[in-house]
């Protein structure tokens, strides 16, 4: 223990105690890392005969449809030129698989155009809708 003073008070000196905290860290990281260390150890583990099951796998990928749109309002079906007219025929003849429709469209596309083939996918039954972007160059 340490002893200091605060000031002198009639001559004589009144000891003060302060209490060294620095072992008693030490220690509880001490006891830290060893419960760390067993705490694994001690965990043990039950056996248990789980059921067996087999299941096919999903021999078939759900199709995928590629509707580009650039700038100029044109469509494009996986490639291939699309007259609008044509579109939404040809997405309900899609919807009967539910493909994921992956829409490509240009910087340049008027917000219209694109939520008009939205509009006419989700006429058509088809549910799942994904945006394709870029990402930004570093």
């Amino acid at each position: 223990m340490a002893f200091a003073t605060f000031g002198q008070r009639s001559g004589h000196s009144a000891p003060m105690s302060e209490i060294n905290t620095t072992p008693l860290v030490d220690v509880m990281l001490v006891l830290l890392v060893v419960f760390l260390i067993t705490a694994p150890v001690l965990q043990q583990a039950v056996t248990i005969d789980l059921p067996k099951a087999s299941a096919a796998a999903l021999a078939d990928k759900p199709q995928l449809i590629r509707l580009a749109l650039d700038g100029g309002g044109r469509l494009f079906w996986n490639g291939q030129p699309l007259a609008r007219a044509a579109l939404e025929a040809r997405l309900r003849a899609a919807a009967a698989s539910q493909p994921q429709l992956q829409l490509h469209a240009d910087q340049a596309t008027r917000y219209e155009v694109l939520a008009g083939v939205m509009a006419a996918a989700q006429r058509a039954g088809i549910v799942n809708i994904a945006f394709v972007t870029q990402p930004p160059a570093p």
